[in-house]
């Protein structure tokens, strides 16, 4: 096999691997996973609720890491990356791989509205103009019961993109992004001042 065979195949692998510990999401093989991550604080990884750069799902460092897989193990749908399908491209020491997947949940109606009526406290305890909270909660009511006509089983498109670094004579994951495909308007808008040119 050419040697770039070989890098591209060691790759996948990792790739695999990574794949593998999504699938039997065993918190006693949490820390053996870790070892498909650079130990360093370089290492970025971005979920699909990242806003920013250090806070909730955009987390900067091995520890912030650690607590994401675990979060997902625990409370995430079923992850399900395409790894034969993954584009692999490598330079030297640098790899990157993209991908396509999806995330499969499954929850009960009941679970399904206890959990927006949580959502609607949630926004009832922000300070909010009182026009503004009353949409949230009419967002938050509507988008439930219109998703629950779709079903209790979820199934999101996701896509999958990392950086991968030769270290030791292993790949490793050096950044990760998680990221779902918006059909409509995007979840988070920023707001703007009024006067402000944009």
């Amino acid at each position: 096999m050419p040697h770039d065979e070989q890098e591209r195949a060691q790759v996948a692998l990792t790739l695999e691997r990574f794949q593998e510990g999504y699938a039997r999401r065993d918190p006693a093989r949490l820390d053996a996973f870790m070892a498909l991550f650079v130990d360093d604080a370089e290492l970025e990884v971005i979920g699909t609720g990242a806003l920013t750069p250090g806070e909730d799902e955009w987390c900067l460092g091995p520890s912030a890491v650690r607590q994401l897989v675990a979060s997902d193990w625990e409370g995430w749908g079923d992850l399900e990356i395409d790894t034969e399908g993954a584009r692999i491209h490598i330079l030297g020491d640098v790899a990157w791989v993209s991908t396509a997947g999806t995330v499969t949940d499954a929850e009960t109606e009941e679970q399904s509205i206890a959990d927006s009526v949580e959502r609607v406290r949630w926004i009832l305890g922000q300070e909010m103009a009182e026009e503004e909270r009353l949409l949230e909660i009419v967002r938050e009511s509507t988008g439930t019961l219109v998703e629950l006509r779709r079903g209790t089983v979820y199934v999101w498109p996701i896509r999958f993109t990392a950086v991968l670094v030769k270290r030791g004579g292993r790949w490793r994951f050096h950044q990760m992004q998680f990221s779902f495909a918006t059909a409509g308007l995007p979840d988070v808008r920023l707001p703007v001042d009024e006067g402000v040119e944009v």
